[in-house]
């Protein structure tokens, strides 16, 4: 039987620093990030699907929109996150990683993927980021 998947991609602004960086990536900046969710499942649905396209919008990218679109992603482990929370409350996120791409799709395949498609019969195999046009990071199971 051959593997069937389908994939869905959002887009959403989001600021952060990565913390040790060797170059000006470790300055505060943003990126305008293009994501690519691929799911799959053990059998299609009735209807002949991995999951209807809505779906994933509903539960991956609207958790994007919720969480990380127009805010600021800072590592817990970064001496700046306390202070850029002060500044900004509802706009900083504290992150238990480095917030490289790498990182950031390692999260959401890990964790975000398993706690928003549970009990769908589901699963979050691939992550790209794309962090700019020319730069991106994949993460598959």
């Amino acid at each position: 039987m051959p593997k069937i998947t389908a994939s869905r991609y959002h887009d959403f602004s989001t600021g952060h620093r990565v913390y040790g960086h060797e170059s000006k990536c470790a300055h505060l900046h943003g990126h305008n990030y293009r994501i690519h969710f691929t799911v799959e499942a053990d059998k299609l649905d009735t209807v002949g699907r991995v999951m209807d396209f809505s779906a994933i919008k509903n539960y991956l990218c609207e958790w994007l929109e919720l969480q990380w679109d127009h805010k600021f992603l800072v590592w817990q482990q970064d001496p700046w996150s306390l202070e850029l929370k002060k500044l900004d409350p509802q706009g900083t996120v504290i992150v238990p990683f480095n917030p490289t791409a790498e990182n950031m799709g390692q999260y959401l395949i890990e964790t975000v993927g398993p706690e928003q498609l549970k009990d769908t019969g589901v699963r979050l195999i691939a992550v790209d980021i794309e962090e700019t046009r020319k730069c991106k990071a994949t993460v598959t199971v």
